[in-house]
């Protein structure tokens, strides 16, 4: 494997941290959520989940075992998919309306996502967009911990139980931005691949998706070295770039999405391909959460934005909606066509992970041998063909541009920097590829 850590830079970082939560993985482990609550000192819990959730099994199974232990449990589930400050604000005064020592979260990225943006409101008020990076935000650090929270994911992409950012859409722009901070990593994840069982297959794509971009990205990102140096180490982020720990989970996490992917999709009952690829999500979220993300997810933020009277089969979310796992693949082939050449031996062996062929591949073409991957994973598992399924044209593409533009941290965290105009480019080839 090639490693491009050595590559040093003047000025550039000279080392790297990884944090991720205490986690266990198995099934029925959600049995666990009291045990684990209790050695993390709660005593009164915030309950987050959502509201078709709230009166499932998976809930209804964590607080029974919080209840054994005597801990006491509020649950707050008015959480909607993809989170809005007005969600996360009223999240807040929740948290400020109750003597919680400990949170636990129930539920997709949604829900681990306001979980942890509550608690830095509630303890550290602020106005919304001073934690969130420029261009939108002052880009302060948040002041200090959080309350111990315990993180159950319920769906196979976001691997939001294993990082320390948070993904936000500021109502006033419409558009989703990250909040990151060491102080969000969760003490505890508890995954318990059962939560896979029921989900139907276009689920389990779009979030299947999502871990692939997680990882392939993080794989693929510019190395921590070329990052600039910061002395102070509490103030260095966790998305520092690539590096030898992130490439590790990242390599596993694309295997899974090779092997396994098409499998979930296709067959409920496929119990292996299910259970792999909630780990795969959890070890794509501990590499992206000490990486961070580039350009795909950059330019998904511009496809969220913008959308228009458009839903999605088997989500219970009023229009417009397109699951996240989507908006981000959607545009990864003429994404990794215009980037393989910056890196063409880390795309070459990310396509290899993924099970591609035609692996001596070299320069400009090793992008296109990744992008032709993803596009049979795409066909075989009933994705868009391209942006122009999801509603858009050429008329759109000025206006997409634009509004990824403002995503300056996941723009500069790729090999290569996309200029406002390469990314209409890219979105004008992402409009169909098939």
């Amino acid at each position: 494997m090639s490693c491009q850590h050595y590559d040093l830079v003047e000025g550039g970082a000279q080392s790297f941290t990884v944090a991720m939560p205490k986690y266990t993985f198995g099934r029925e482990t959600l049995s666990e959520a009291g045990v684990r609550a209790e050695s993390n000192g709660m005593k009164t819990v915030a309950l987050f989940t959502d509201p078709q959730l709230e009166q499932g099994p998976y809930v209804a199974t964590v607080k029974e075992s919080l209840k054994s232990r005597a801990i006491g449990v509020t649950v707050f589930s008015d959480i909607r998919i993809e989170p809005d400050d007005a969600t996360v604000m009223e999240a807040t005064g929740f948290l400020r309306g109750g003597r919680f020592d400990g949170v636990v979260s129930v539920g997709g990225g949604s829900v681990i996502d306001t979980a942890k943006a509550a608690m830095v409101y509630a303890l550290y008020p602020a106005e919304f967009t001073d934690y969130f990076g420029s261009p939108i935000g002052a880009g302060k650090p948040i002041p200090g911990p959080l309350l111990p929270h315990l993180a159950c994911p319920t769906t196979s992409g976001t691997g939001s139980e294993c990082t320390s950012v948070s993904v936000i859409r500021i109502n006033g722009l419409n558009t989703k931005f990250v909040m990151g901070s060491p102080y969000l990593l969760p003490q505890e994840a508890l995954v318990d691949p059962t939560v896979c069982d029921t989900l139907p297959g276009n689920a389990i794509a779009s979030t299947g998706f999502d871990l692939l971009c997680h990882a392939i990205e993080c794989y693929t990102a510019k190395a921590y070295t070329r990052w600039p140096n910061i002395d102070n180490p509490i103030a260095r982020t966790m998305l520092q770039g690539s590096n030898p720990w992130s490439d590790m989970a990242a390599r596993k996490a694309l295997e899974i999405a090779g092997e396994y992917l098409v499998r979930g999709v296709a067959d409920a009952d496929d119990r292996e391909a299910r259970d792999s690829l909630m780990f795969g999500a959890s070890l794509a979220g501990m590499a992206f959460g000490n990486s961070g993300t580039h350009l795909p997810h950059a330019m998904s933020y511009g496809i969220t934005h913008l959308m228009n009277d458009i839903t999605t089969d088997g989500y219970q979310v009023d229009s417009p909606f397109i699951p996240h796992g989507i908006s981000v693949v959607v545009n990864a082939p003429a994404i990794f066509r215009y980037l393989g050449g910056a890196a063409p031996q880390r795309h070459i062996e990310a396509a290899g992970f993924l099970g591609a062929e035609h692996l001596d591949a070299a320069g400009e073409e090793a992008g296109e041998v990744v992008s032709e991957r993803i596009i049979e994973l795409m066909k075989a598992t009933g994705m868009p063909n391209g942006i122009q399924e999801l509603g858009f044209n050429k008329e759109s593409i000025t206006s997409l541009a634009e509004s990824s533009a403002r995503q300056i941290r996941a723009i500069n965290n790729a090999p290569r920097v996309a200029s406002r105009q390469d990314m209409e480019s890219i979105y004008d080839e992402a409009l169909t590829y098939w």
